[in-house]
């Protein structure tokens, strides 16, 4: 009898252990579920930094290059050098100019100051005016001829390039002998101090995602998570179905597809600390995982 009974439980300890089982890998089948459709994470991570592109401020042929490709510099390090014997010579004319100015400015004074003494008798008051306005003339030439002066030096002063941010010079394709036009950039440092990660995130997690929220931050490139904290969060994206027009009016998408994937939205993360030992790369991937305890 015992053994009859055995015999009838252990078909219904099967199928409980099967239900069970089964009701467990439902239960962490919706969790993962859930988890990757709205925890606030993203394998979708993108390292970002501040580049400057440096341009020369004046026009001349390269006579120096000063740094190597991805060399770090410092703020105030010279990068490189134009040609100086044209604004040597700009600054030399410029210098004989305004002492002649300054020489005919002491001598318009010296007449006015002669005439204004004199008694009206011997020096008519059409002469003083006259000689008044020559001296006035005298003096704009004067300070036009400094103000000449000044950007001769400046002139020359630019013609060495220095860097304006500690950081790395990267992708150098400048060498002596180029010729350099004002304000085109020939260079660029990427700020070293600038660092920061954009997260792209789909659009069911930002509900989860708040301003000054902790995250964690997991290269690709190994190493320990980085600490940081939501800086910001994009306002808006391009709506790639609906262009404008020609004639700016809204150019609608009419084919809608069945499968319509969440749009991502970049998430700006400030990054609190910088890895130890390992260099951070403008455009390498990360993981990035906003916390869920309060910031």
């Amino acid at each position: 009898m015992h053994q009859n009974h055995t015999m009838t439980f252990r078909p219904l300890l099967r199928i409980l252990a099967t239900c069970l089982v089964a009701a467990a890998a439902i239960a962490l089948g919706y969790s993962l579920w859930v988890h990757y459709m709205y925890s606030p994470w993203t394998r979708d991570g993108r390292v970002r930094a501040e580049v400057i592109n440096i341009a020369a401020d004046v026009s001349g042929l390269v006579a120096r290059v000063a740094v190597r490709d991805n060399q770090e510099v410092h703020r105030g390090d010279l990068l490189f050098i134009i040609d100086q014997e044209r604004f040597r010579q700009a600054l030399a004319q410029a210098e004989a100019q305004t002492q002649a100015r300054k020489a005919e400015l002491d001598m318009r004074h010296q007449q006015a100051v002669r005439r204004r003494n004199l008694d009206s008798s011997v020096v008519s008051v059409e002469s003083r005016e006259d000689v008044g306005a020559q001296e006035k003339q005298a003096l704009a030439n004067y300070q036009a001829s400094l103000a000449a002066l000044d950007t001769a030096r400046l002139n020359l002063q630019r013609s060495e390039v220095h860097s304006p941010v500690d950081g790395y010079v990267t992708n150098l394709n400048l060498f002596a002998g180029d010729y350099v036009s004002a304000g085109n950039a020939r260079m660029a440092v990427i700020d070293k101090h600038s660092y920061w990660v954009y997260g792209y995130f789909e659009e069911t997690k930002l509900a989860n995602v708040k301003i000054g929220a902790k995250v964690e931050v997991r290269l690709m490139s190994g190493g320990a998570p980085l600490k940081g904290h939501v800086e910001s969060l994009a306002r808006g994206i391009a709506d790639r179905d609906n262009p404008t027009g020609a004639n700016l009016l809204a150019d609608v998408n009419p084919v809608f597809t069945w499968i319509r994937l969440a749009q991502r939205v970049p998430v700006r993360v400030h990054l609190d600390e910088e890895p130890a030992g390992l260099p951070l790369a403008m455009g390498t991937t990360c993981t990035v995982t906003v916390l869920q305890d309060k910031p």
